[in-house]
């Protein structure tokens, strides 16, 4: 098939940032909607986006769509449905429903008919399957959609170290391009943990393909062809990648992990570790860039009052050390923010492993 449907999603509030690296990337764009990006392609085209877009969450293939305002309907539709076109009966499925301001409003009848239907239609239903059927209703809608990613595309198969209330691979990719960094300037991270930013900042760089290492749970299905799959990867960069990355942490452990990691995607001569503190700080080079920080909030790590001390020594440093440099802030709190002495402006609220929090950004002069 050509002319598939499928559905990049991504934290809402991003879908822009999405949509452009979808752009660069030479996908074909359907319509846009909330919660992600439209696409439109072949099995192949598919199987690119799960393996090249930095900021999508995970990949759905929208396989078919009709009305159901009572069950009996719902029953005959997917009772009708051609499951083996698109689906392995020898592989189980794991089946999720959801429902929006329809008559059909129970979500788990809703999944117990889906269910039974695909019992009749002998596949087997397992909630540890590995591929994933979803039904949707919306206003009366339904939607059936094949989850083609499987685990979440932020997990990118190489990263061991995580460290303390890390940032999503793939939420970090998004605020890089909100920052419009594009690969192509010095990054700095003052507070890098595990090194997410640097990653990403460095896979945007060097035209990585994230998903290059892992698995993904369109290999499960029938139109799977592994020859041609394997002409998509890449299993090195496009093109180098020059050492303007710099991580510190005050956290040896922290540091020792991010180094390991750095190891793990091959990118241990582009990046630079070092354990400082943000109080001391420095510019590591005379071409200005981006930094950009993901500080406690005092949510999950610490108490929040220590934190304005800490806010207002980094605000201090950026500002003698990094004039001409563009600067970004992840956090829940506008007040710490404000500590830290710097005229940023804040972007749209979202979300961070269950917190709310906004992206500040701005210029030091």
């Amino acid at each position: 098939m050509d002319d598939l449907d499928f559905f990049a999603v991504c934290p809402p509030g991003l879908e822009r940032y999405l949509a452009a690296e979808a752009r660069e990337k030479d996908f074909q764009r359907g319509k846009h909607e909330p919660g992600g990006v439209s696409l439109r392609g072949s099995w192949s085209e598919l199987w690119r986006a799960n393996l090249e877009l930095r900021g999508a969450t995970r990949i759905l293939l929208r396989i078919g769509a009709f009305r159901a305002v009572h069950y009996k309907q719902l029953e005959a539709e997917t009772a009708a449905f051609p499951w083996h076109d698109w689906l392995d009966p020898q592989v189980p499925l794991r089946v999720e429903a959801a429902t929006n301001k329809s008559k059909l409003y129970h979500a788990g009848a809703v999944k117990t008919r889906l269910a039974e239907a695909l019992g009749r239609a002998g596949f087997t239903v397992d909630p540890e399957g590995p591929v994933t059927l979803k039904l949707r209703l919306d206003q009366n809608l339904a939607t059936l959609s094949i989850d083609t990613s499987g685990e979440s595309l932020h997990k990118r198969g190489q990263k061991g170290f995580t460290g303390k209330a890390p940032i999503r691979e793939n939420l970090a990719a998004l605020l890089l391009r909100a920052c419009d960094y594009d690969g192509t300037e010095p990054l700095v991270d003052p507070m890098c943990g595990s090194g997410t930013f640097l990653f990403e900042g460095a896979g945007m760089a060097g035209g990585i393909q994230p998903g290059r290492v892992r698995s993904f749970a369109f290999q499960q299905l029938p139109s799977f062809d592994a020859g041609a799959f394997a002409k998509l990867v890449r299993p090195n960069p496009a093109r180098p990648v020059s050492a303007r990355f710099f991580g510190f942490d005050r956290d040896a452990g922290a540091i020792r992990g991010a180094q390991s990691n750095a190891a793990a995607h091959g990118l241990a001569e582009a990046i630079h570790l070092d354990c400082r503190p943000v109080s001391d700080l420095s510019c590591p080079t005379e071409t200005p860039g981006l930094i950009i920080v993901n500080p406690p909030y005092g949510s999950r790590i610490g108490k929040k009052g220590p934190l304005f001390a800490l806010y207002g020594t980094l605000g201090r440093r950026l500002s003698e050390q990094f004039s001409g440099w563009r600067v970004g802030v992840v956090t829940s709190d506008g007040g710490l923010v404000k500590a830290m002495g710097l005229a940023l402006s804040s972007g749209p609220v979202l979300d961070n492993g269950g917190i709310k929090v906004k992206l500040y950004q701005g210029k030091i002069d």
